[in-house]
Parts: structure tokens; sequence; C-alpha cells
């Protein structure tokens, strides 16, 4: 049963990855390229790179073989310092939307600049979105926000989103127009609009479940995620039955996995998800995570101290092997 299920997992992220590839290949080649309005993130800088190498020295290389070539030192820099199951479904997308934008013809839908900036935002935040919403990420950027975010905490991955996107953007108006700069801004903001519609903005999120059956999701949640929980008495109020609020605080990316984990162990629970602006204290990173779970199968090696750091590293040794703990 549970191979079959996580058979049909696969099978639904490699579909959702193919519709999210298909619609920023879609937005690029019949929108934005037309209009040179350029994409979010490494779409937007292989669209740039590409057009500078054909005006300034007459080569021309397919912006699809450009993205692909732009994420394969991002790819090995999220497999290494952000985590390998995010990393790896990024690429797969990445690399079908390299495809989609090979093999798709560049034809232009309408003579419009303004109409292409909009609908080439939203077809392409469209994919973007369905992507996060079942934790699935484009890729580019995506992973060197994150990776910026874990070396700097008090920063937010937004911030180097707009960082990012701006040197793109300015270098787009220095070199051809400024009108193209400024289409491309509004087009940002309807990506980024219908993104936040579809998904979140927010990269932290609180989750409150009120369950009946916080012993067994505390260990489910601590044996896939490792994530700090509080779980706080609670009552019914119309029928005054005993339950538990269990309360945490995940990464957006971690949102799907954990909505088919509260449901599978109680279907009948309550969960309210709160958008988090600022959080103070530990927050665990994939990397943690997975050396937390090697730790807890009394695994132990100088690179699991790196990562989780000399004090975190002695308190989960205490707490998981208390007879060899230093």
């Amino acid at each position: 049963m549970a191979t079959s299920s996580a058979i049909g997992e696969l099978i639904k992220k490699s579909g959702i990855s193919i519709c999210a590839a298909f619609l920023c290949a879609i937005s690029m080649n019949l929108f934005l390229v037309p209009a040179h309005v350029y994409a979010a993130g490494i779409n937007g800088a292989a669209q740039l790179i590409s057009d500078i190498l054909f005006d300034r020295v007459h080569l021309h290389l397919s912006i699809g073989l450009l993205v692909l070539i732009l994420n394969l030192p991002i790819a090995v820099l999220g497999w290494y310092r952000v985590g390998k199951s995010f990393t790896l479904f990024s690429f797969i997308t990445v690399m079908l939307t390299s495809f989609f934008l090979t093999v798709l013809p560049v034809h232009p839908l309408s003579s419009d600049i303004l109409l292409n900036s909009i609908f080439g935002g939203l077809i392409s935040a469209v994919g973007v979105g369905v992507a996060l919403k079942y934790g699935i990420s484009t890729g580019g950027l995506d992973i060197i926000a994150i990776f910026l975010t874990r070396r700097n905490r008090n920063a937010s991955s937004g911030k180097y989103f707009l960082i990012l996107n701006g040197i793109i953007i300015i270098i787009a108006g220095a070199v051809y127009e400024w009108q193209y700069a400024l289409y491309t801004l509004i087009s940002r903001f309807v990506n980024s609009y219908v993104i936040d519609m579809i998904h979140t903005k927010y990269q932290k999120l609180t989750v409150l479940t009120i369950t009946d059956q916080a012993e067994r999701l505390t260990e489910a949640i601590q044996d896939q995620f490792d994530r700090g929980m509080t779980i706080i008495p609670s009552y019914g109020g119309y029928t005054g039955t005993k339950k538990s609020t269990v309360m945490m605080v995940i990464s957006h990316y971690e949102l799907y996995k954990m909505e088919r984990l509260i449901k599978a162990i109680d279907p009948n629970a309550f969960t309210n998800i709160l958008e988090t602006n600022k959080i103070i204290g530990t927050f665990h990173t994939e990397e943690q995570q997975m050396a937390i779970q090697a730790m807890k199968h009394g695994e132990h090696s100088q690179k699991m101290e790196q990562t989780l750091g000399a004090q975190d590293y002695e308190r989960f040794q205490k707490l998981f092997n208390p007879s060899t703990a230093k």
C-alpha cells in the first residue's frame, strides 16, 4: 500500500512538473519573448543573455539551452546545500521547461506589448503557483534565495528575489529601451500577485492542528520533518471533548507534504494555517533535518556536527543516545 501511494505521488508530481514547465514555456514563447518583456529569475536571465548575444555579436543561442546551462551550477548548489528531494524535482521541471522552450515556436498572439506583459506574467504564475502548491519549485532563483537566506537568517527570500530580478530589469533597461524594463515590472507584478493567490507569498507558515490523535501525529511529524512542536491541551467548545492543539512552524515548501500527513493520521483534524512574518529561535533546514534523522538511527559524523552546529549536535546526541553523549 505504501509503495502504491509513493508511486501515485511520484506520478502526480511528475504531471505537475510537466504542466508547470509547459505553462512557463508558453508564457515566454507566445507572449514575453516576442514583446521583449523579460521573465522572472533564471528564465529572464537566459532570455536577456540570448538577446544580447544575438544583437551584439550575432551569436544565436536558444533560450531553452541557456536556461539549462544556467541552472546546472544552481542544481549542484541546491543538491548539497538546500536539499536533494527539493532540488531533484526542481531540476526535472527546469529540464522540461528547457525542452518546451526549444520545441515550441516563438509565435506572438498579439502585437500589444501591455497585453503580452500581463498574460505572459499570468500564465507563468499559474504554472509556478500550482507547482509550489504541490511542493515543487521551478528552480533557478528559488534555490539561490533559499541558500542565501540560510546564510543570513535575518533576511527574507523575498529580498533576494527582488535584488536578483531587479538586476535583470536594470540591465534590460540600460541595454535596450527603458520601456521594456517598465513592462517587465508590470509582468512581474501580475506574476507575483497571481502566485500569492494560488499559493502564499510567505516563506514561513504556522500550522495549528486540533486533533485527538496528538501522540500519533507528533511521532509522524518528528519522523518525517523533525519539526519542533508545542502541544496545547484543548477541548471542544460545544461538546467539551478533550483534544490537543499541535502548533508548529514550517516552510511553505513543506506545506503540501504536511497537509497530506495530517490527513493520513487524522482525517477529522481541524487545521488552521497562518502566515508567519518572522520567527525568532531555531528553525531547522532540510539539510539539518536529514542530519537529525540520521542521528535517530545511530549515525554520527563530523559533517553532521558541522551541519547542526556543536551545541545542537550535542543536544540531539543526548536526546537520542544518552549513553554515548559527551
